[in-house]
């Protein structure tokens, strides 16, 4: 069963209990009285407010909806409707990716919001018209129709809609996750979202590709440093530099002591950028534990910025410089340090140019020897053979965190037979330490519980 409708009765018909029923919940929106905004389930005259409807009724009521409307029912819409599985009132998902959404047929998708609670709702690339949009996404609000709602690769959405959208985070007591990747958040779009921000109860927020850099990220930044709701906030792909936007980064770590994952991939934040951001991090006394800087052109010059940094952190986590030119320099830089840090547990350096020849790969094995909380380790694109592989599996004999190590195997036409049976032993014995320390610290968190 989903959850209870709303009274069957046509909101054009009883305007001033329709109005009665928004206020009592709190609501905000101002829908005009003689235009079916938010209409009710006219179809459904015959409900009453305890009653329940099935998947059925609401596949039957958005078929009577989109004649209503003069729209055809959207074929995708009445599959997933079909398909879905039900449970108090809560589908899994409303997927419309791809679907243009015009006006009409957004209208006809409220019968469907009204009655059932989606834990996604992808919108993505809908050609989302103007005041399609703004319908839509009051009436998302008004339902609380959401947790999860993705409006990414929209860029035709105007100044009304993002309205809607900024009312729709400022309001919803439901809506946790938003995804708006793709779009180009300048001007009003980047000024009504910031807005919002300073007392939406956002979880996670993923802007990747939204053209942040410069002052739509000095806007950006300006509302987050006050904000206590969001998590997660994801900023990939915004070519963001090293200087100002760098110095803006640096500055909500300053600030904000709520935000536990940052991720920032594929961007240009460079060594200067990067010692921007330790400085916030050495600030942070609760909040960031997750510090994604995947591909962002930062070299051995930049771990020296970090090596002063890692010895002080107590919160952070999860640390990933995969993709970056760091090499073996850089990797002897941080060596000292990561053994002194006492936080970090995920440490990616994937694609970073270590090898065996400059000990990179014999530093980091000094490391797990001497650490006590390190589970995983990502090596993977690097070229370590089999001197690092022999270097590893004899540190792993000390190690008692390590639960998972990530290394590519060694491409079979450089090792002879018996070479390449040294390979297979050391990977097994990598892998059979790493799992008895997975059992361990599982057992040990089952005792915790």
């Amino acid at each position: 069963m989903t959850r209870c409708s709303d009274s069957g009765e046509d909101s054009t018909e009883n305007p001033d209990r329709n109005q009665k029923k928004r206020k009592k919940r709190g609501k905000h929106v101002s829908f005009p009285p003689d235009e079916q905004i938010v209409s009710g389930f006219a179809e459904d005259a015959g409900r009453t407010d305890d009653s329940c409807v099935t998947l059925m009724d609401v596949i039957g009521a958005y078929q009577q909806s989109c004649s209503k409307h003069q729209v055809q029912p959207r074929e995708t819409i009445l599959q997933q409707l079909q398909q879905g599985v039900c449970g108090g009132g809560s589908v899994e998902c409303l997927d419309l990716k791809g679907e243009r959404l015009d006006h009409r047929s957004c209208e006809a998708l409220e019968v469907v919001l009204k009655s059932l609670h989606f834990d996604f709702i992808n919108l993505q690339a809908a050609q989302l018209e103007e005041n399609g949009a703004s319908s839509l996404l009051d009436m998302i609000l008004y339902y609380e129709s959401t947790t999860y709602l993705d409006i990414s690769d929209n860029g035709s959405m105007g100044t009304s809609s993002w309205r809607a959208l900024a009312h729709l985070i400022k309001q919803s007591v439901c809506l946790s996750r938003l995804d708006a990747c793709n779009v180009c958040l300048v001007d009003y779009r980047v000024q009504s979202l910031s807005k919002a921000l300073l007392t939406s109860r956002l979880r996670v927020l993923h802007l990747n590709n939204a053209q942040l850099s410069g002052s739509p990220l000095f806007t950006l930044v300006g509302a987050l440093k006050t904000n206590r709701a969001l998590l997660e906030l994801h900023l990939s792909s915004n070519q963001l530099n090293g200087y100002q936007d760098a110095m803006q980064l640096g500055d909500l770590l300053r600030y904000n002591n709520t935000l536990q994952t940052l991720e920032l991939s594929d961007n240009v934040l460079a060594d200067a950028g990067l010692e921007e951001l330790c400085d916030g991090l050495s600030r942070q006394t609760k909040g960031l534990k997750v510090l994604i800087l995947k591909n962002n052109q930062i070299t051995e010059r930049g771990m020296n910025h970090l090596a002063r940094t890692l010895p002080g952190l107590k919160i952070l986590e999860v640390l990933d410089l995969g993709d970056n030119h760091l090499g073996n320099e850089g990797i002897q830089v941080i060596r000292e340090p990561l053994m002194v840090n006492s936080s970090l547990l995920h440490l990616g350096l994937a694609q970073t140019n270590i090898t065996c020849e400059g000990k990179g790969a014999v530093a980091l094995a000094e490391f797990l020897a001497e650490s006590r909380l390190i589970q995983r380790l990502d090596l993977h694109q690097n070229q370590v053979k089999l001197g690092g592989l022999m270097a590893l599996s004899l540190a792993l004999r000390i190690n008692c965190s390590l639960s998972h190590l990530g290394v590519d195997p060694i491409p079979p036409q450089e090792l002879d037979e018996f070479l390449t049976e040294t390979q297979k032993r050391l990977q097994a014995e990598i892998t059979q330490r790493c799992n008895a320390n997975a059992s361990r610290l599982k057992r040990r968190n089952q005792g915790e519980m």
